[in-house]
């Protein structure tokens, strides 16, 4: 004889169904942003090629202020020719030793272009390490969202299945016709469905902070909000990170231009040795000198060159100034718009939700309202819970960005 309650055998799965969902959690180390941030800047990736290419600025630095090698002749004159010259025994043997002497200040425009390069490559570690730190601060927001969306998904879960409990009794009250308790464990099984979507979410984004500093295989969860001291007013502009690097752009761009034009005076190459006479036997110093004659190559094409490029670079400094002004203005109407949210949906919107909850659940267990009024209002209070989530992982996310946009020189955030 066919049970006169399906529903109940249908309960039963939506159990087993929502206990392997909560059962599904991979476990996670509690990091801090604190933490997640030291992490970061300690075993980056990114970090470590940033300062291999400082290593790499400095080795040329170091290659820019070294002198030309001096050259050792050997010139063999009178041999393997014709009568007497037919072997060795006229030969004369001529060893000599030469230096090029860099004329017009080369050595020295040489090596202020390195030194502006390896300023250049320690600004750009700084600027890394900056970016690096806004990345790990809008993943850590992310993660952290996502862990609340988690609860929030868990909770919704929970009041579904309260929900079905209440409509199942009163249906085996005869106050209600089978199909609510059927819409019920519809209810319930959406809930579910969201429980293991946020868990793959929380997955992911934890694997995405992770990656921040190299761990592959980590699962960190956050254990708080992404709450840090901002920095208060607006920064001067020209003392950014970016506004900085790309001045000392400009200077390398400049020392550049020197060096080049430098490069098309000559240089002088002196020589200095002795000769033997095999006849005989007597010595005579020899001394020489040479320089190339600028007929054709004066360096020009390069003189060219590093004159555009400090244009481009002047025009990069201006973008980046310009930029700096404009990021720091819309990370802090970005703050401000989030945080005004924020308010609201906490003090105005989830307060009254939670009363149209309260007040549509007591009416449904009175039979005043029906079950899709209850289903209605609960999912209004998911979407005001889902959105004051998402207003704080955009809080999180413009505080980053302010922070980014206001760094300047030696600063640690």
């Amino acid at each position: 004889m066919p049970s006169p309650f399906p529903w109940r055998r249908a309960l039963l799965s939506v159990a087993a169904i929502a206990m392997a969902a909560f059962a599904s959690t991979a476990s996670a180390e509690p990091v801090t942003l604190a933490e997640a941030l030291a992490r970061a800047g300690k075993s980056s990736p990114t970090l470590a090629a940033a300062r291999a290419d400082v290593a790499a600025a400095e080795g040329r630095a170091v290659q820019a202020g070294l002198r030309p090698n001096p050259e050792l002749g050997l010139e063999v004159e009178n041999f393997a020719g014709t009568g007497p010259f037919s072997g060795l025994g006229e030969a004369e043997n001529t060893v000599t030793v030469g230096q090029r002497f860099e004329l017009g200040g080369k050595r020295s425009a040489r090596q202020r272009a390195a030194q502006a390069e390896v300023d250049v490559a320690r600004l750009r570690l700084q600027v890394a390490g900056a970016e690096l730190l806004q990345q790990v601060r809008n993943a850590y927001a992310e993660a952290y969202a996502d862990a609340r969306r988690l609860d929030l998904a868990r909770e919704q879960f929970l009041r579904a299945e309260n929900l079905q409990k209440v409509a199942v009794e009163l249906v085996d009250a005869g106050r209600e016709p089978p199909l609510r308790a059927m819409r019920a464990r519809t209810a319930t099984f959406e809930a579910v469905g969201r429980v293991r979507a946020a868990e793959a979410k929380y997955l992911q984004s934890q694997r995405a902070l992770a990656a921040l500093w190299g761990g592959a295989d980590d699962l960190p969860e956050p254990t708080g909000a992404a709450d840090e001291a901002l920095p208060e007013g607006i920064a001067d502009p020209t003392t950014t990170l970016d506004v900085r690097l790309a001045e000392a752009e400009v200077t390398v761009s400049i020392a550049v231009v020197g060096r080049e034009r430098l490069l098309a005076q000559p240089d002088v190459t002196v020589t200095v040795g002795a000769r033997q006479f095999r006849g005989t036997d007597d010595t005579a110093l020899v001394v020489g000198a040479s320089m190339p004659i600028g007929v054709f190559d004066r360096n020009q094409g390069n003189v060219a060159a590093a004159n555009a490029e400090r244009v481009g670079a002047e025009a990069r400094r201006n973008a980046a100034l310009a930029g700096a002004i404009r990021g720091t203005r819309d990370a802090q109407a970005a703050l401000r718009t989030a945080e005004s949210r924020l308010n609201f949906l906490r003090t105005r919107a989830e307060p009254e939700a939670v009363e149209a909850v309260r007040i549509a659940r007591e009416g449904f267990s009175a039979g005043r309202f029906t079950l899709l009024d209850v289903l209605d209002a609960e999912e209004a209070l998911n979407t005001v819970q889902s959105d004051i989530i998402t207003a704080e992982q955009e809080r999180g996310q413009a505080a980053a960005a302010l922070i980014r946009a206001t760094q300047t020189l030696g600063s640690n955030q």
